[in-house]
Order: structure tokens, then C-alpha cells, then sequence
């Protein structure tokens, strides 16, 4: 590889969405192929120089989100040195073969996105992963006397944008797939109904407007599809429909409650939280239709909020035993593991990190979660209370 390679950056308000498989991460001083998520692991040490302001608090919090710890050069397995005078200069060597695996420059952007673009080419060069540095999420921004409006912003919580203002209990944001558009409810019309918000073009339209709940829009992989829940026969079940609020078929009877349906990756199943025997448990239905199965969590109870990994190896989900948790289980079920303290997790496009909302001082604020490290960084809190969180694919 050139060891200087000009890059122009031209960075429009775009999302990432591939889904990717777990990076390799570090076992003492090699990096390691497999990767068992139910173990913590090391995280790859790297040293960072040269770079200042705001430049270094992107490279600092993309990277710590997303396996990498930061140590004196001497200790680094990989060091990362360069400018941020004027746009960002970037080169990263590797210490134990002493080369250097690339060196790069940016322009055409912010000095931000100058180091976002900057971090996701390390993530890449060491990991072979694509990173999530210009990735979006959407989330509940609620001020302490407000209802509350649907906002979306950069992964670490810069450059929110309200999407929404009206002034009136809003919940689940769910993006479409390879698009900037996201799904919705507001009770706006005074009932609880989805919309359908096209954030490049402002066009807003209601979906699913049923006397009674309609709620928790999920959007299938390849965008043509969603799940939701509907009271619209009674109890709260999974219904699906087309992406324009079309052909509506019920997935499930259940008389109990059911709630935050998600899709498997291949768009075969809908994963969701019920009841069976009056106990919550997590499930999944074929995405056309047909017989309930269980998906085990255990060692935890009260499972909830479920979303499936974007490989389809995971589920994350809320556990509630008193307090609320953060957990993850295999995507067949089995034994689940205990993350972090919080709520409504959702996955990146790389499976290995999350997003969720948890209790800071009597407030909800959004954290992001390197999964394999346990790693965690909290984003700056844009109103009262920030849940619900999404993230873009």
C-alpha cells in the first residue's frame, strides 16, 4: 500500500449499513480469530499522538466503542499518530512488524467527519470490519415538562435533528433499511397510530391507524415489510403488513400483551416479547405465518426488547429482576449474559455494539456499548430524557 494516499471526504448526512461479522480482538499481544461473546475480551491497545480537540475526542470515543483501549506508545499494538491543524493527517503503524499500514488525509468535510472517515479506516486496517464512526441512530428526546419528539443524530449523539414536533406523546422510532426514512408512533391524532417520516424529503403519511394500539413498528431487511403490534382484535399481537400500510395479516392470538417485534436478518422470523403460562418470555413466528416457538434466556427473567443481531448470531434485550439489564443470548436461545444496566438495546451495523438508554441521576441518556469488551461511553444527554434508541442499517 502507497504510504500516502490522498483522500477527498465528502461526507452528505448518509448511513452505514452493512452487517458485518465480530472483529478480532486482542489476547496479549496477538489478535485472536474466534470470538466467544459470552467472555469479556481484551481490548486492542493502541496509542494515540498528535491529534487535539475535537479530532481526538472522535478518535478517542469511536475507537474505545468499538474494541480498542488507549496506552503509552511503548505498550501499543498499533500506534496512531497525525495532525488535526486544518483538516486531519493520519498514519497508523504496526509495532511489532514496525511498517506502517496506512497514512492518510482528508478534506471536503468538517474536522468532525474528518475524524470520524479516519477512525472507521483504523477499524477497517486492523480489524478487516467496516467502523461506525458516520453511522445515525433515532431516539425519544423527552424535556422534563414535555411529551417529548422523535430525533435523529450521529451515532455519538452530535448534530441532532428533531424530526418530529408534535407535541404530543411520541415513541419506538424504527429506521427503513438503506434509507433516511424512519417508522413511528405518535398519538398526535389523539390515538396511538405509525407513521411513515421520509427525513430527506419532510413527506410524512400515517401506516397503521387502528382504533385502539398501534405501535412499535419493526421494518423487514429488505424494506418492504413491517411488524408492529396492533390491539386491533383485542390484546396487543404482532401483525404485519406491507411497507405502505397494505395487506395487514395477523401473526399472532395471544390474549396477553405482546410487544417489540424485531426481524431475524434473512427476513424468515419475527422475534417478540410475550406471555406463556403468565410468565414473559421472548418468541419468534415465521414472518408469513405459522406455530410460536420459544426462545429460551436463561440464568434471566422478564425478557423484553429484543433486536436480532444484523449476522443473526445474537439477540440483545431487556431483562427486568428488579432492576433493568442490558443481556444478550444466542438467536436459537440458551443461556443469556448480563451486559450493563439498562434498556431498549439496539444493534450497529458491525453486531458488536449497542445502543441503549439507562438511568443516569433519575434520567434516561443514551450509552453506547462495546459488547465483547464490556467497553461503554455515554452520549451527551439532548433533553430531559433520551430513550428508545434505533440505530440505522
Amino acid at each position: 500500500m502507497k504510504n500516502t494516499i490522498a483522500r477527498l471526504i465528502v461526507l452528505p448526512v448518509v448511513l452505514a449499513f452493512a452487517a458485518l461479522n465480530f472483529c478480532r480482538a486482542q489476547e496479549e499481544i496477538n489478535i485472536q480469530t474466534e470470538i466467544n461473546i459470552l467472555g469479556q475480551t481484551k481490548p486492542i491497545p493502541v496509542s494515540l499522538e498528535g491529534f487535539t480537540g475535537e479530532a481526538a475526542e472522535v478518535l478517542k470515543f469511536d475507537l474505545y466503542v468499538q474494541g480498542f483501549s488507549f496506552v503509552a506508545p511503548e505498550a501499543a499494538q498499533y500506534r496512531i499518530s497525525g495532525s488535526s491543524v486544518g483538516n486531519v493527517v493520519g498514519f497508523v503503524t504496526d509495532t511489532v512488524s514496525r511498517q506502517t499500514k496506512f497514512s492518510r488525509s482528508y478534506s471536503g468535510a468538517s474536522l468532525r467527519r474528518q475524524a470520524h472517515a479516519f477512525a472507521d479506516d483504523i477499524v477497517l486496517a486492523i480489524t478487516g470490519r467496516k467502523g461506525i464512526g458516520q453511522t445515525k441512530i433515532a431516539f425519544k428526546a423527552q424535556a422534563p415538562t414535555g411529551s417529548g419528539e422523535i430525533y435523529v443524530s450521529d451515532f455519538d449523539g452530535h448534530n441532532p435533528r428533531e424530526v418530529t414536533h408534535d407535541n404530543a406523546i411520541v415513541a419506538a422510532p424504527a429506521w427503513v433499511p438503506g434509507r433516511l426514512a424512519v417508522y413511528y408512533t405518535s398519538y398526535q391524532p389523539g390515538n396511538p397510530d405509525i407513521f411513515y417520516h421520509n427525513l430527506s424529503t419532510g413527506e410524512r403519511s400515517k401506516v397503521a391507524f387502528f382504533s385502539g394500539l398501534n405501535t412499535s413498528a419493526s421494518v423487514s431487511p429488505d424494506g418492504s415489510k413491517l411488524a408492529m403490534i396492533l390491539s386491533r382484535n383485542g390484546s396487543p399481537n404482532v401483525w404485519v403488513c406491507n411497507a405502505n400500510g397494505t395487506g395487514f395479516k395477523q401473526l399472532t392470538m395471544s390474549p396477553e400483551d405482546e410487544s417489540s417485534p424485531c426481524w431475524s436478518p434473512d427476513g424468515q422470523w419475527i422475534c417478540f416479547a410475550t406471555k406463556i403460562k403468565s410468565r414473559r418470555v421472548l418468541a419468534k413466528v415465521p414472518a408469513g405465518g405459522g406455530a410460536i416457538q420459544r426462545i429460551p434466556t436463561s440464568g434471566v427473567s422478564n425478557p423484553t426488547d429484543p433486536d436480532w443481531s444484523p449476522d443473526g448470531k445474537w439477540i440483545a434485550f431487556t431483562s427486568q429482576m428488579g432492576d433493568f439489564n442490558i443481556c444478550v443470548v444466542p438467536a436459537g436461545g440458551g443461556s443469556a449474559t448480563v451486559l450493563v444496566p439498562g434498556q431498549h438495546p439496539s444493534w450497529s451495523p458491525n453486531s458488536r455494539t449497542l445502543v441503549l438508554n439507562r438511568d443516569a441521576r433519575g434520567r434516561q441518556s443514551l450509552s453506547v456499548l462495546d459488547v465483547l469488551t464490556k467497553q461503554v461511553k455515554d452520549i451527551g444527554r439532548i433533553s430531559g430524557n433520551d430513550s428508545q434508541p434505533a440505530w440505522a442499517k
